[in-house]
């Protein structure tokens, strides 16, 4: 079976958006499918990991077609707030008036996303390329959820197989709110979701959640394949000396659990030893809005920010780390969200912390997987942190600090392409 897969992310684009397709093309031809992937030719990448490049066979055949980037021209106004939009980190607070008007470009000017102009040169020239190399199937994975409509103009032009992979929600997805959209341009996003809901052969989404509110738009087949973990090699693991707490990954500025902050506040005052020995180790991009409640809590001189890292130290960072932690905006429309970290983190051995949403899809995995505890952001769970945190300190004064997950290997890469591949099987 020959596949066409139509991404906007691909190495040497970092972060984890790029992860969940390159690890299935590595494990596809284990299952007789042979992958072809489609990918930009001059995207702008948020985030570079030139190490990822490693990762690609070059069995793997891959095209690519020039695409018009937005944000290049944006960028000639500010760079850093073009390179913050478009790394899905939006402040909510003292918004400078070049961060307003870009917001309110991207979300009523380019619908679905600033990648819209990919679409209709792409279109052009997979058509030909299908037809002449006899693909029966193609997948797009969003976001960007433009991405999409390739699919659904090539699904109408072509009648071929189109399964549409929904990494994240499309217009209940946390940043969406934040867009500045007028009343027309919400529509929009809905009318163009219905419609890539309704056509698409198959659906692919990461979360039960999610599976549940778009079975309130479409009957189409809808499966979910969570993201997953994959084999690492690492030599001569060794613990951090300290306590670090290690968020990985990027901070957004609803990703700001200011009880956490709060609790890791009262114990570094009432006890000296945690003060002596615990760091706030934040690994990734990192809203100023974040930073701000983490000083103005006391944690300053216990915060370590480390800054955008490859994916091959991320994942060593994992490993070393004392806790790891995981944090969701709190909020209804996130409990879908479960973050492509967390499955790394369940195969590093070290226990979780979590926070988010009430029923929150990933604290199910964090509770069913025996691999750690999550919280929500009320003030009331307080006690209950605390006394997390305390044991987790204690064992970390003995050594003996660490989790045994529970059935974790359902989340490997290679049986989580095996479950694909059964999607893509079904006539």
């Amino acid at each position: 079976m020959k596949i066409l897969i139509i991404t906007y992310y691909w190495p040497p684009a970092g972060g984890p958006g790029v992860q969940r397709w390159l690890k299935f093309v590595k494990y596809l031809p284990h299952f007789g499918v042979q992958p072809v992937v489609y990918c930009p030719e001059n995207p702008n990448y948020p985030l570079v990991d030139d190490a990822l490049l490693q990762e690609v066979s070059e069995d793997i055949e891959i095209i690519k077609h020039p695409i018009f980037e937005p944000y290049a021209l944006a960028s000639l106004f500010s760079k850093k707030e073009t390179q913050t939009i478009s790394s899905g980190i939006i402040n909510t607070q003292k918004q400078s008036l070049i961060a307003k008007a870009l917001l309110y470009v991207r979300g009523n000017y380019f619908i679905p996303d600033a990648r819209k102009f990919w679409v209709k040169p792409s279109v052009t020239f997979l058509q030909k390329h299908i037809q002449e190399n006899n693909i029966t199937t193609i997948i797009t994975t969003g976001p960007p959820h433009s991405v999409h409509l390739i699919g659904l103009q090539l699904k109408k032009q072509l009648n071929i197989k189109w399964i549409a992979d929904f990494r994240d929600p499309w217009t209940t997805i946390g940043y969406h709110q934040k867009l500045k959209l007028t009343k027309k341009s919400a529509q929009k996003h809905k009318q163009l979701e219905q419609q890539v809901l309704q056509n698409a052969t198959e659906i692919i989404v990461t979360s039960p959640t999610t599976k549940s509110e778009f079975q309130q738009i479409t009957q189409q087949p809808i499966t979910v394949i969570t993201n997953g973990f994959d084999d690492v090699k690492i030599a001569g693991i060794t613990l951090d000396e300290k306590f670090t707490i290690a968020h990985i990954g990027s901070l957004l500025s609803g990703r700001n659990p200011k009880v956490l902050w709060e609790v890791l506040s009262v114990l570094i005052k009432e006890n000296d030893s945690f003060k002596a020995d615990f760091e706030l180790k934040l690994i990734g991009a990192l809203s100023d809005e974040v930073l701000q409640s983490i000083t103005a809590s006391g944690l300053q001189h216990n915060l370590n920010v480390v800054g955008y890292v490859s994916h091959q130290e991320a994942q060593l960072a994992q490993r070393t780390s004392q806790m790891l932690l995981l944090i969701e905006i709190d909020s209804e429309i996130t409990k879908c969200i479960i973050p492509g970290k967390l499955f790394e983190y369940l195969q590093s051995n070290r226990p979780i912390l979590g926070f988010g949403p009430q029923n929150a899809d990933f604290k199910t995995i964090i509770s069913q997987t025996n691999t750690g505890k999550s919280f929500g952001y009320d003030t009331s769970e307080k006690e209950q942190i605390k006394s997390y945190l305390l044991d987790c300190f204690e064992k970390y004064q003995q050594r003996k600090l660490q989790v045994n997950g529970i059935g974790i290997q359902k989340y490997h890469r290679k049986q989580l392409t095996q479950q694909l591949v059964t999607v893509l099987n079904r006539q």
